[in-house]
């Protein structure tokens, strides 16, 4: 047996391993796997075996890897194009979706996920639920905070253009330029968003947080998603 159909066989031997790990619930949806340094010892095999057989996996729709975050578990549905941005990317198309404003105000900003540039900065913030209307369960949770204009006063009063946030910024004429994305896992749900989105408290989520800049540099836009591992996944096209 040449050493190119050895490794081949070693590939596919730890993609079978690891789809029936994900398939058995062994490793839960949403979960991020072994970095490849641990699957190589684990195996007892070479780095180019393990990204071998982690491509299998991905062949199959069951992981899909980003850059500098690592493979995430993906089921069923659509992933989440980068392009067209995560809160409009929807698992799929035959599952009924209601959006509940839970908050539009200005307030400052709070959170352990924001960068120093923006904590405690003033700002319009609206928190949205995404809902399953059979269900109940909420598929996604959006915080968006946006840094105080000008051009906000007045929106608390009469509310977003359609209740749509991206209409109301386009309407004020604020233009993406640029922005940044990243993405890891919340190992364990707070319990208070757990009981706002219907969910389990420790419940392990996807979460997304995405920062958007004018052509001046300014912030348009920081937005932290937590979403349903089983409902959202992540695509990127290289």
């Amino acid at each position: 047996m040449t050493n190119s159909m050895i490794s081949a066989t070693k590939s596919m031997r730890i993609a079978t391993t690891l789809e029936g790990e994900i398939r058995s619930g062994a490793i839960g949806k949403g979960t991020v796997l072994d970095s490849e340094k641990s699957l190589v010892k684990r195996f007892s095999v070479s780095r180019n075996t393990v990204r071998k057989g982690l491509e299998i996996l991905a062949s199959k729709g069951l992981i899909t890897t980003k850059t500098g975050i690592g493979s995430f578990v993906t089921f069923d549905g659509e992933v989440i194009d980068d392009r067209a941005g995560w809160s409009v990317a929807l698992s799929s198309n035959q599952v009924k979706l209601q959006t509940r404003l839970l908050r539009l105000t200005r307030a400052s900003l709070q959170s352990p996920f924001a960068s120093s540039e923006l904590q405690g900065a003033d700002c319009l913030i609206v928190d949205r639920l995404r809902y399953e209307v059979t269900t109940g369960k909420g598929v996604s949770l959006e915080r968006s905070h946006m840094p105080w204009r000008e051009d906000y006063s007045g929106i608390e009063e009469r509310g977003l253009l359609d209740g749509s946030l991206s209409r109301t910024l386009e309407d004020l004429g604020l233009t993406i330029a640029s922005g940044d994305e990243w993405a890891s896992v919340l190992t364990d749900l707070p319990h208070e968003d757990a009981q706002t989105m219907g969910r389990a408290p420790g419940e392990a989520m996807l979460l997304l947080r995405r920062l958007t800049r004018a052509a001046d540099r300014s912030v348009i836009e920081y937005v932290e998603s937590i979403l349903a591992p089983d409902l959202f996944g992540l695509h990127m096209e290289f």
